[in-house]
């Protein structure tokens, strides 16, 4: 079985990445912080996840805030760390957050989530699921996320409506990783032709 520390070492680090790919500031230290350096600060947290929980805000916008909250508690995750994660959200304005729990949630937690919507948007993520980073898996394609003005311009271009893209599911593993809601276009570039790309409508 893997060393627990080695574990949340690689999740911690494929958020870092999904943060960056989301638009985020991810400083350097988080961005290329290796093990050793990891393990010493895990220690000197006393060895709660919780305390290694990252804060950054949009490149675009430092008033869009994001925080990625890791849960201590192994079993499966109940409503107190969604209170304590909610009240730090109020407390420092943040409005977005990325749960990553070592187990899935209680029923209790999963409508607590939708109760705290829209104010408080909350994903949450088991820790398996970020021990790699899918989008470099060789037989993923590149995909890209379109802004409003790019979308604005796909549509005009092809002289279509949105509701004739091809659809993709928002339980789709790509369009959790890149946190896309309803309403947001993704380009994805195939592979042995770089040149055509595909358009999904999430």
């Amino acid at each position: 079985m893997e060393d627990p520390v080695s574990r949340f070492y690689k999740c911690r680090k494929t958020c870092c990445e999904m943060l960056e790919a989301r638009g985020y500031i991810v400083t350097a230290r988080e961005r290329l912080e290796n093990y050793s350096e990891f393990k010493q600060a895990f220690e000197d947290c006393d060895k709660h996840r919780s305390n290694m929980s990252i804060i950054t805000c949009h490149k675009s916008d430092p008033n869009k805030k994001i925080i990625v909250y890791f849960v201590d508690e192994v079993k499966k995750t109940g409503v107190k760390p969604l209170r304590e994660l909610t009240e730090k959200m109020e407390e420092k304005s943040i409005q977005r957050a990325i749960l990553v729990t070592q187990n899935s949630l209680t029923p209790f937690a999963r409508d607590a989530i939708k109760e705290a919507a829209p104010r408080h948007i909350i994903e949450n993520f088991l820790d398996t699921e970020l021990l790699v980073n899918i989008t470099k898996h060789e037989l993923v394609p590149k995909h890209i996320p379109l802004s409003s003005e790019e979308k604005k311009n796909l549509l005009q271009r092809y002289k279509i409506k949105e509701n004739k893209l091809p659809r993709i599911q928002d339980v789709d593993p790509v369009c959790r990783y890149f946190g896309l809601s309803k309403g947001k276009i993704k380009g994805k570039k195939k592979k042995k032709k770089k040149k055509k790309k595909t358009y999904y409508f999430s």
